[in-house]
């Protein structure tokens, strides 16, 4: 499979992760429900489609720069600027993992 194949597959995985069903979890009976444009979910989603612009970007701008039209410096900035966005996802992903289990050991 190609590069371009691999990152168009890659974008369109990811903005299926911040599709809609991503920050709805199965409701509670009886908790109260956050706001639709509040909360951690939606700020996740938010997130999630940054990484993926700034990865399209960082396409865009390699793309242009083999057909002649883009800056090398640009190139580098682009693709350093969505490492750096995925590398931070990543991070902040193990965090909430981290999270996750030290909830899970804690006593009843």
């Amino acid at each position: 499979m190609s590069s371009p194949m691999l990152a168009a597959n890659a974008y369109s995985k990811l903005a299926a992760l911040s599709g809609p069903s991503m920050g709805q979890m199965p409701s509670l009976a009886g908790a109260p429900q956050p706001d639709s444009g509040s909360g951690f979910g939606s700020m996740l989603q938010q997130v999630i489609g940054q990484v993926a612009d700034a990865g399209r970007a960082a396409d865009v701008q390699a793309s242009q720069a083999v057909q002649g039209r883009g800056d090398l410096v640009d190139v580098v900035t682009a693709v350093a600027e969505s490492e750096v966005a995925l590398e931070t996802l990543v991070s902040v992903r193990d965090r909430v993992i981290s999270a996750y289990e030290e909830i899970l050991r804690m006593p009843i």
